[in-house]
């Protein structure tokens, strides 16, 4: 026993031991934390040509609170820089044709993380539109089409509602505001608190937040390099490649449809998220389906 009783002494001495140098090691390097502590907030912030006014101490805070926030989340930032390859250039070219700010496609990447997301809310897509707003934007929705999930059909009828908020703020960061909270909304409280500024609103949790959260979430996405995010074009994310097939009347049975194209159900499924069932109905009088069917 007595024996014993030495060597398990011995033993705790050992691992006390070697239990405080692991701690001094750990000590002795530098933390994730001190890591974030030393990463220098951006001297400028801007979003459609308008600055964030920085040297105003409260929208300061504001926006380091989502830089901050944001750099602790290294994947959720590669998942953005990935996923860009294969909409960006959808958005890209469909916000040009309207003739409208560049930046705009960051209000997706804010608003849906540019997955085919659905909110707590009912909200919808990579623009993340409710059904009532969709439809007057033109979007067919209902229980067999939802247009809200068609990657160009939802970001025209996104530049359309933001087009017409522009028309009665004429400022893209109210205009963008507008987007999460309704037009209506916006307007409201500039008539209430006298005022045409956005960082003078004293608005929602989430509205308040939400131009700070797209302009930290450009600035990541534009500088991705100075913060150790070294992605080759070749590790994004490829647009999807595919044909058009216009189809005039209802298909009963899309899986059985896509084996007689020499294509299968998943393909025709992963390419055309807005089908919503196992079949298409025909299509609204006078129209036709654009199915998308792997490139040939």
């Amino acid at each position: 026993m007595r024996s014993f009783l030495i060597f398990f002494t011995a033993i705790v001495i050992i691992s006390c031991s070697e239990s405080n140098d692991l701690r001094s090691n750990q000590i002795d390097k530098p933390s994730h934390f001190e890591f974030l502590s030393t990463v220098e907030f951006p001297t400028e912030l801007s979003f459609c040509g308008e600055k964030v006014p920085l040297d105003d101490p409260e929208v300061r805070e504001r926006a380091e609170r989502e830089f901050y926030m944001l750099l602790q989340q290294p994947g959720q930032i590669i998942l953005y820089l990935k996923r860009s390859g294969r909409f960006f250039p959808i958005f890209e070219k469909i916000i040009n044709e309207n003739g409208m700010p560049d930046d705009l496609k960051y209000l997706a990447v804010a608003e849906s993380a540019l997955y085919q997301a659905k909110s707590s809310v009912g909200a919808i897509g990579l623009w993340q539109f409710m059904a009532a707003t969709a439809k007057t934007m033109g979007l067919q929705v209902d229980d067999n089409v939802d247009e809200r999930r068609h990657p160009e059909k939802s970001t025209r009828a996104a530049m359309k509602y933001l087009k017409e908020g522009y028309k009665s703020h004429k400022s893209w960061m109210l205009t963008v505001a507008g987007y999460n909270m309704g037009h209506t909304g916006v307007q409201d409280n500039l008539n209430f608190q006298s005022t045409d500024n956005y960082f003078d609103l004293h608005l929602n949790e989430e509205t308040s937040r939400f131009i700070f959260r797209i302009a930290i979430i450009k600035h990541f996405m534009e500088n991705s390099q100075k913060y150790g995010f070294n992605l080759q074009k070749s590790d994004l994310y490829p647009p999807d490649e595919y044909d058009i097939v216009k189809v005039d009347r209802a298909i009963p049975d899309l899986s059985a449809w896509a084996k007689s194209m020499g294509y299968n159900y998943k393909q025709v499924k992963m390419l055309n998220p807005w089908i919503l069932k196992r079949s298409l109905p025909n299509p609204p009088k006078g129209n036709v389906f654009e199915v998308a069917v792997p490139k040939s």
